[in-house]
């Protein structure tokens, strides 16, 4: 008899393991359902063998290719939505997919016609890019499935029969489409689910990383650690909007179902969350200094390590549909920290007391994070948010898509420089393949648009990935073709190829190349020689990858360095905003309302693009990542600010009554007005002065806290101090920047 499972704990191990039960059985399926990839690699499982079987049994196998091709390049153009949405996007793919695919074999015979077509077409379907990520998906998807075109009618060795091949093509993406629409229609909540889950797992990382800041060590490193959480912040931001778009599309406009307002509470409790961990209350060296013997740091590290704990089990429990148990030991923890925090207070330690108070302050914001996540247990008893609107980023009229596009018709634009990038490059695959006539020579044209990225560093990264992937299919495809001669098995080595590829294809790209490459070598082994294709293939990627690596560092290319000065004002001006927001709330009493929640994502997400941004320039050449060392201490800097600025934001509460702090909100002001300065003359790059003396007494008077003050308006000066003591920094290192820009400039 199994042992009982507690809400959310782990199966005991069984004494007698070789004889599975039914119990045990289940919750391995549960936890094989639970996996991200699982439902989509089974998608394309069907896919792919329900193809192959029609064509087997049918004995069309020289369908075989353009169907598999039809399903891959309808699988890559899926996005999330609800099933009416999916179906809708469905029919707007296919007209897409048709309209490529009967375009290119009417213009095939007509070279300059064709390139000219080529080109135009990169360059408008990359632009839809500007309308939102499912249009970018959708435009590149079309892009794919014309050049998969191409392939089937240089295979043909001509346009006979050109209406059979885009039929082929466009039956095979609406097969996929078909199924993924019955999908989402019978389990409509799993990517909900798994989006959720996967939040509160990088929520829980984030803990964990934060908790690394409490160590009791003199001279700790607290930069590093910072620069460590400044980049986990951006995975859970990351995961945060994922979250958003995917509950957005199954709210709409209208009011949510009892499971999806479930799922929109606790996204909501993840950004509480997250306000609360990302918050900071003071230098923790200072801390770690003056607590040295006490076990005060310590407690606050396990507590907080514990909450990461916590959160993972959380996610476990969204997978697994399974309760979630919030156990006795986090209460026990918590009740540790006040004890040793009652303990210091009693000592009566003058040199302590103003670093207690910021203790205490610590305390309760752990507190209250151990109650939020202890009413994750039951999310239907969660208060109803006031504003509970999610902000809809898709346009909502033409005027809109139109507005959208034209702001992007601009060289200093990233998205039209990787479309016009993408169009040159398209038309001089083109041309080359013309020039030198290679066998399969449309593969160049494949591995341009596959390795070509919107910059230098991910297009690098793509270009080696591919070429080490294809290199490894073609080995294994060929010892493979060799000792397994008979078709049949080699078409069902082609369907596990193509799960392969989808599973592994946002994750391990080399893995996908490798098993794109045998898939393709398995397909046309079936209706000619797929070692014919060994060579060509080998030399299309690498002369495709050669394209796309010369037309990234050529045609404006977008050196991450260049724009570091907007992209830290950028930061700036958004921490700035969410400072007002946060004054505002103390000023008017705390409301969570659409307008608050969108300048903390904001922040958010400017502090996530900048450790982005920086990760790309770190794979840039030497000349182009000069200044990324000022880069890192700004990225430390603006995750220390955005920590003091949701310290600030996690203890709204009563209202400041504004007459009798209005010197404290007018701070506040003249803190904000500072950040939009700074943030002004990066932009304009014009001189950013060093020091401040306003912004330096503005410091010293914020410091001064007389004892009698309430604990309320101590909290929110002492938070504000420590908002106001990083203009300094900022102001150097942004002067420090223009400095730099300003001798580059000189030089040229």
């Amino acid at each position: 008899m199994p042992q009982p499972q507690g809400r959310g704990s782990v199966p005991y191990p069984r004494r007698f393991p070789i004889r599975m039960s039914s119990p045990s059985l289940r919750h391995s399926l549960r936890r094989l359902w639970a996996l991200d990839k699982f439902s989509y690699s089974l998608r394309v499982f069907i896919a792919l063998g329900g193809s192959l079987a029609l064509c087997w049994y049918q004995g069309w196998m020289h369908s075989l290719i353009p169907l598999f091709l039809g399903v891959i390049a309808s699988a890559l153009a899926e996005t999330d939505d609800s099933w009416q949405g999916r179906l809708a996007a469905l029919l707007v793919t296919l007209g897409c997919f048709s309209a490529a695919a009967y375009t290119v074999e009417f213009l095939f015979p007509y070279p300059w016609l064709f390139v000219s077509a080529l080109a135009l077409s990169t360059f408008a379907l990359t632009m839809l890019g500007a309308l939102g990520e499912r249009f970018a998906t959708l435009g590149s998807a079309t892009l794919i499935l014309a050049v998969y075109s191409m392939i089937g009618v240089e295979q043909r060795g001509g346009v006979a029969g050109l209406w059979l091949e885009p039929l082929l093509l466009v039956a095979g993406a609406a097969w996929y489409g078909a199924l993924s629409v019955l999908w989402h229609a019978l389990f409509a909540h799993q990517p909900v689910q798994h989006s959720l889950a996967r939040l509160f797992r990088e929520l829980g990382l984030y803990l964990k990383l934060k908790a690394a800041l409490f160590e009791p060590l003199r001279q700790l490193d607290v930069e590093a650690r910072r620069l460590a959480l400044a980049k986990q912040n951006g995975r859970v931001v990351a995961a945060l909007n994922a979250t958003k778009e995917i509950i957005l599309h199954r709210v709409g406009n209208g009011r949510p179902g009892p499971k999806v307002s479930r799922y929109l509470k606790l996204y909501f409790l993840a950004q509480d969350i997250h306000e609360r961990a990302s918050s900071s209350h003071y230098p923790y060296n200072d801390l770690a200094e003056a607590f040295f013997h006490s076990d005060v740091m310590f407690r606050c590290q396990r507590l907080l390590r514990l909450h990461g704990k916590a959160c993972h089990a959380l996610a476990q429990a969204i997978e697994l549909r399974q309760p979630f148990e919030y156990g006795e030991q986090y209460s026990q923890a918590q009740a540790d920290l006040q004890a040793s925090l009652e303990h210091l207070r009693i000592q009566s330690n003058p040199a302590w007391r103003h670093l207690l108070r910021s203790l205490g302050a610590l305390a309760g914001n752990l507190g209250t994070l151990d109650r939020l996540l202890g009413s994750a247990s039951n999310p239907d008893a969660l208060a109803e948010e006031q504003d509970s609107s999610l902000l809809d980023r898709e346009p909502q009229s033409l005027r809109d898509v139109w507005e959208r596009i034209r702001l992007q018709l601009t060289p200093t634009s990233l998205l039209f420089r990787h479309a016009l990038r993408l169009s040159i490059a398209l038309a001089a695959g083109y041309g080359v393949l013309h020039w030198i006539h290679p066998t399969q020579g449309y593969w160049i044209l494949l591995t341009t648009l596959f390795v070509c990225q919107p910059n230098y560093g991910a297009t690098r990264m793509k270009l080696v990935q591919r070429i080490i992937g294809t290199v490894l299919g073609l080995l294994l495809g060929w010892a493979l073709i060799d000792l397994f001669p008979a078709p049949l098995i080699q078409a069902f080595f082609a369907v596990a190829a193509g799960v392969v590829f989808f599973a592994t294809r946002s994750s391990r790209y080399t893995v996908a190349t490798a098993a794109i490459t045998l898939l393709v070598l398995f397909c046309f082994n079936q209706v000619g020689d797929g070692y014919g294709l060994i060579l060509p293939r080998l030399f299309d990627t690498l002369l495709g990858s050669l394209i796309a690596g010369l037309a990234v560092f050529l045609i404006l290319p977008d050196w991450q360095g260049r724009r570091l000065n907007r992209v830290v004002a950028n930061t700036l001006s958004c921490n700035s905003t969410y400072l007002q927001q946060i004054i505002r709330q103390y000023a008017e009493g705390k409301r969570d309302d659409l307008a608050y929640r969108l300048a903390r994502r904001n922040a958010h997400n400017a502090d996530a693009a900048l450790s982005t941004t920086l990760g790309n320039m770190l794979m840039e050449p030497g000349h182009f990542r000069k200044e990324a060392d000022i880069g890192f201490r700004f990225l430390v800097l603006s995750h220390t600010l955005l920590s003091y600025l949701s310290g600030l934001g996690a203890h709204r509460g009563e209202a400041l009554l504004v007459e009798e702090h209005s010197d404290l909100l007018s701070s506040a002001g003249r803190i904000a007005e500072s950040l939009d300065e700074i943030a002004r003359g990066l932009v304009e790059q014009t001189q950013v002065a060093i020091q401040s003396d306003s912004e330096e007494q503005l410091a010293a008077k914020l410091e001064q806290i007389p004892d009698e003050m309430d604990d309320s308006q101590r909290l929110v000066q002492t938070q504000l101090s420590l908002i106001a003591r990083q203009l300094g920094p900022l102001r150097t290192l942004a002067a420090h920047l223009l400095k730099n820009r300003a001798a580059a400039a000189a030089t040229r």
